[in-house]
């Protein structure tokens, strides 16, 4: 090739970029590598934008011009280029990159216009010029106005010769800005309004022509470059059909399904075009092609680079930028220095796919998002190029420009192959701190029509699907964000506690991990199936024993607080080292409340979990016949579906009571677990009073068992004597199991509490009387509230008839792990470190004992607890001397703390006034929403609770109303905004507002089950390193390295590393006042108070106090990221207030105005 003639060449050594972020940093780029000095321009709000320090010198724009303004001030720009010694500027796209004005300034100036001259940019960057143009070269167009738009009028007399519907274009800009497509003749003018007003903004010009609206069209453009002898190419054509809000999202080079002889039409007439006008740099020209008949169509020029230039550049090998420059210097575009090929030399090589991604939140109308980011990683490899802005680590995103962090470009040798690397490179990314459209993105990537090259311009607009996004997980940011939290402001439920001392680890047992769980009891009930298996256990002579240290051993000793997560730690060296249990209790009561509630865990997958880490021992629940899980009644519907539901997740056993001994009650989950046909029906007795004291003849050995022929006849595998208080004394168990025995014939399971002390002597007399299993928790979750100690009772029997075949010493090295666990939840270790024979006074179960006294001391009343402990065995005498189980144990409490807070003794509530407030529980039982007790409530009492009110005399599930569980489903889903799964449902029945909140949490922190105790509790020292699993493969390793001072608004800058790079989380200190001002939040519930529907400027302001407004009036416009909104009246009225003035920035929510 020949190089250029010196004589035409003008030197260039140091180039201005009028423009900012990443087309300033590709103008950079191109510069750099031909040796020139870069300068950049900045406006104060942009002072922290990476194209800043990309350039070798950086000034500072006139602050008073504002934000966009700055970019679009001539002279300033001018003033810093002639100062400065620059030679050339480039305008990049948008700004003044079409403006003549700008262009002619740098030509009086000496100053290269990296561009083409400015009587083309005069003539082609007014649209309706290009489109006159077009038409005398009878190059087709659509049907439009000639002339720039004056009024509304004058648009309507066009628009009835263009006919509907039509689109509003800006007639000197592009990049989406000032465009609108009018469906009627009803919503020209508001439109019209619009689309002048952004283009005025956008291109410091209002002019806009119409044009006709083709629905089903193809946006193709051609990219040309023109030099200054004469010489015009095209480098092939691109789609551009992909956008919204006429904003190009995603572009492709070639077009896909192209036919040849259009795509060469396009090319040569694109080119006729730039001849006939000498365009001398580059430039794209573009079409609308007819989907359905292939009839194309010239809209318009584009005098400039765009946006999309890079997809032009992979299948052509062209840098387009660098041509340009060269080109302004007078180079022909055929020389060596150029080096641009022959027309017919041109390659096309494969296809390349752009993405723009941007800081736009698709699931709320692409509302743009605002602030720093916390994390930018992006993606890299083979066939990937990325252009970036503002994507990096600690950049803040404003509202003031362009939504755009980086343009991701991938180039393959077929369009599939192209598709498949934009796909993994979208999902390599990870941006968080602000929202991004990359959901959006790869849901347009997996789009059928899209990736059969058949997209139109409507593609976004009809294809609901596309904005139907599976959840963000972003589990690091939550979780650390929760951390920040905690080591803030401490974790409510630990009471604010903080350990004194790091924690020892525990020390977990040994287990051989090569080998799969020996077989179980699970194993033999599968074999055997429900009724064998209790014809099996009847036949063992070996006591069996159930291990409850994974529920009521914590329930009764640490209020239910143990976590899924140190559960899980050891869950494979039970499985694997003490197969011979008969059972884990692990599951029901209180822990399905208690997960959700205090330690944001979901029940249902600490089952699932657990269950697949320990397929070979029998997992057994607590439900509360017609409670369920819950302290209320619910329909047998509810009952029975969720025994069945609980039945497929993995549970075995379900121990099946009624707090009152109330049988009809537990007729419904009785005949479920019957239905399942693979579960076992343990029915219980619930054991009270004191059978060996013939003073007390309410609860006889002769109701006991009555009781237990009863649950026989009902389908009952197992009988269960279920001691919740440990009033069961030694030999009080040795004759009731003798009895039963005798009496009933079902195996006997024994449960009790070790509260007075000597309840492992129950254990071993019932033992001795024959009891086939019985509870016990391991040594280190065993005595008090809890369990008698199972390794004890197990040692006790070695060398007799009874002896276990469990491994004492593989107990012992649970039970060590247990002892380091149990140090991580000292807040809530409240029990007795002794035993009392306080228990044989108040009757309370060990969970009721360990949470009556967790609530007074909470209610500053521990210091009274003997006053409580006497208060509550009189509430029990005030009742009728009640059985006492979760829920009736609960209200007794309840009525407990209602009398002592309020002075009353127990003997005086007969007494009371009608209408004194009692607590609901207490209302509920009394009036039979629990059922009946044996010789029913006292008359005397229950007419001062219940009043008037309508009593229950028999089931209280027959009153119930069956419940839709398809209507529930929805109710949820509406209430969660998706598709609740089964878990999820059968939570919300049981604990609906505690399931909500929940939720709320696991929206907000995601799921928190995976962090270690001591971190959930009580937060990480500073220095601290921790690991979290968040799934299989993939940990987390995250140290806390500084926690800032607080700022105006009372928050502080948690800085944490995550997996070695930092990671910033903003918390507010809830100890502190913010002293800076902040503005009101609009009220929701009130229509009146009229909130931001997003982050942004206030650009315009069309009413003031007193206006009287009518439904649908614009009241303001805001700008966010260069797109406008207008803020409409949501009902007619009056102005009463004025929040805000034009030019105020606005966060979503902030109260804006009130319409009276």
């Amino acid at each position: 090739m020949p190089k250029s003639s010196d004589s035409k060449l003008r030197s260039v050594k140091k180039l201005l970029a009028a423009n900012r972020s990443e087309i300033a940093t590709r103008i950079f780029r191109g510069a750099t590598e031909l040796g020139l000095r870069t300068v950049a321009i900045y406006a104060e709000e942009d002072r922290f934008c990476v194209h800043r320090f990309k350039a070798d010198e950086a000034y500072r724009l006139r602050k008073d011009k504002g934000p966009v303004g700055a970019y679009l001030d001539i002279d300033g720009i001018l003033a810093i280029a002639k100062e400065r010694g620059v030679d050339a500027i480039h305008p990049g796209y948008g700004f003044l990159s079409e403006n003549a004005e700008f262009a002619e300034a740098c030509k009086k100036n000496g100053i290269i216009f990296v561009g083409p001259r400015p009587d083309v940019l005069a003539n082609m960057g007014d649209k309706i010029a290009a489109r006159k143009k077009a038409a005398e070269l009878e190059v087709p167009i659509l049907a439009g106005n000639s002339d720039p738009i004056n009024n509304p009028e004058e648009a309507k007399e066009i628009a009835k010769k263009v006919g509907f519907p039509l689109i509003i274009k800006a007639a000197f800009g592009g990049g989406g800005r000032g465009m609108r497509v009018v469906e009627n003749e009803d919503s020209l003018t508001q439109l019209l309004e619009e689309a002048q007003t952004e283009a005025l903004n956008a291109f410091g010009n209002d002019a806009v022509f119409l044009e006709k609206f083709i629905k089903k069209a193809k946006h193709i453009e051609v990219q040309i470059i023109g030099d200054q002898h004469g010489n015009v190419v095209h480098l092939h054509e691109r789609d551009c059909s992909v956008q919204r809000r006429h904003q190009k999202v995603i572009e492709i080079a070639p077009s896909i399904n192209l036919p040849e002889e259009t795509r060469k039409s396009l090319c040569d007439a694109a080119v006729n075009i730039a001849k006939s006008i000498g365009y001398d740099n580059a430039g794209t020209v573009e079409f609308l092609v007819d989907s359905e008949t292939n009839d194309w169509f010239f809209i318009e020029m584009n005098p400039r680079i765009q946006v999309e230039h890079t997809v032009t550049e992979e299948i052509t090998n062209i840098d387009i930028v660098r041509t340009q420059i060269l080109i302004a210097q007078g180079h022909e575009m055929h020389s060596e220095e150029v080096g641009l090929p022959l027309q017919e030399d041109i390659e096309r090589n494969g296809v390349a796919v752009q993405c723009r991604i941007t800081t736009e939140d698709p699931e709320n109308n692409f509302t743009p998002d605002t602030g720093r980011i916390l994390t930018y990683r992006s993606a890299s490899g083979h066939g990937i190029r990325l252009d970036g802005g503002l994507g990096t680590t600690g950049a803040t995103v404003t509202p003031f420009y362009d939504s755009m962090l980086v343009k991701l470009t991938t180039h393959a040798p077929n369009f599939d192959i192209a598709l498949q690397r934009v796909r993994r490179a979208l999902r390599e990314f990870r941006i968080r701190g602000v929202k991004t459209n990359i959901p959006f993105l790869i849901n347009v990537i997996e789009n059928d029509e899209f990736s059969a090259g058949n997209a139109t311009t409507r593609l976004i607009d009809t294809t609901p699907s596309l904005f139907e996004f599976n959840p963000r997980k972003d589990r690091a940011t939550k979780l650390l964000n929760f951390l920040g939290d905690v080591i803030v402001n401490g974790n409510q439920n630990a009471k604010g506690q903080k350990p004194e001392s790091e924690f020892t680890p525990p020390r977990l047992p040994e287990y051989d991990s090569k080998i799969d769980p020996p077989k179980g009891s699970r194993d033999k009930l599968l074999e055997l199936g429900p009724d064998k298996f209790s014809d099996w256990i009847l036949n063992e002579k070996q006591l069996l024993f159930t291990d409850t240290t994974l529920r009521d051993a914590h329930q009764s000793l640490l209020a239910t607080r143990v976590r899924t997560y140190d559960m899980l730690a050891v869950a494979d060296a039970i499985a694997k080292n003490t197969p011979s249990l008969f059972s884990l209790e692990m599951w029901g009561g209180a822990t399905f409340d208690s997960s959700m509630r205090f330690l944001k865990e979901d029940p249902w997958e600490r089952l699932k979990l657990l269950r697949e880490k320990i397929p070979n021992i029998l997992f057994q629940m607590l439900f509360r016949g017609s409670n369920a899980v819950g302290y209320s009644n619910y329909p047998d519907n509810v009952v029975k579906g969720f025994v069945h539901h609980a039945a497929e997740r993995g549970m075995d056993i379900f121990r099946i009571f009624d707090s009152l001994n109330y049988v009809p009650n537990m007729k419904a989950a009785m005949e479920a677990v019957r239905e399942t046909e693979s579960s076992i029906c343990e029915a219980a007795i619930c054991y009270t009073g004191d059978i060996l004291d013939e003073s007390r003849d309410k609860y006889s050995l002769k109701y006991y068992v009555d009781l237990a022929n009863e649950l026989k006849r009902m389908g009952a595998h197992i009988l269960c004597i279920k001691d919740m208080a440990g009033l069961c004394r030694p030999y009080a168990a040795e004759k009731l199991v003798k009895t039963l025995k005798e009496e009933v014939g079902l195996p006997i399971h024994f449960h009790t509490h070790d509260t007075s002390g000597i309840n492992a002597s129950s254990i071993l007399k019932a033992s001795e009387a024959g009891v086939d299993i019985v509870d016990a928790a391991l040594s280190s979750m065993s005595g008090s509230t809890s369990q008698p100690c199972l390794n004890s009772v197990v040692a006790s029997l070695e060398n007799t008839t009874r002896e276990s075949s469990l491994n004492l010493r593989k107990l012992d090295e649970l039970s060590d792990y247990w002892e380091g666990v149990r140090k991580y939840y000292f807040p809530f270790d409240t029990s007795p470190p002794h035993g009392t024979a306080e228990v044989y006074l108040h009757e309370m179960p060990g969970g009721q004992f360990t949470n009556l006294k967790e609530q007074a001391d909470a209610m500053g009343l521990g210091s009274r607890w003997p006053e409580i402990a006497q208060c509550y065995s009189e509430v029990n005498d005030l009742f009728g001397d009640i059985v006492k189980v979760t829920p009736s144990s609960k209200v007794v409490g309840d009525m407990t703390m209602f009398l002592v807070t309020q002075d009353i003794k127990p003997s005086d509530v007969p007494n009371l006034p009608k209408g004194t407030a009692f607590p609901e529980s207490v209302v509920d039982m009394l009036g039979g929403g629990l059922g009946q007790p044996i010789g029913g409530w006292p008359s005397e009492v229950q007419k001062v609770v219940i009043g008037e009110k309508e009593i229950i005399n028999d089931r209280p599930g027959k009153h119930a109303t069956p419940v839709n569980l398809d209507e529930v489903r929805k109710e949820l889903g509406d209430k969660i905004n998706r598709t609740p799964t089964d878990d999820e449902v059968w939570s919300y029945l049981m604990y609906p507002q505690v399931f909500l909140e929940f939720n709320e949490s696991q929206n907000k922190f995601s799921n928190l089950s995976v962090l270690p105790t001591p971190a959930y509790f009580y937060g990480v020292s500073t220095g601290k390193e921790i690991s979290i699993d968040i799934e299989i493969g993939k940990t987390l390793f995250v140290e806390l390295i500084h926690v800032s001072d607080p700022d105006e608004n009372a928050n502080r800058n948690v800085i944490f590393e995550l997996n070695g790079s930092a990671r910033h989380t903003l918390v507010c200190d809830n100890t502190l006042t913010p002293t800076a001002v902040k503005r009101k939040t609009a009220d929701q519930t009130d229509s009146s108070q009229i909130g931001a529907p997003m982050p942004g400027l206030v650009a315009e302001l069309n009413v003031s106090v007193g206006t009287k407004v009518t439904e649908g009036d614009p009241l303001l416009t805001l700008e966010a990221m260069k797109m406008y909104t207008t803020v409409s009246a949501p009902h007619s009225g009056t102005i009463e207030s004025i929040e805000i003035s034009a030019g105020d920035n606005v966060d979503t929510g902030d109260l804006l105005l009130v319409i009276a």
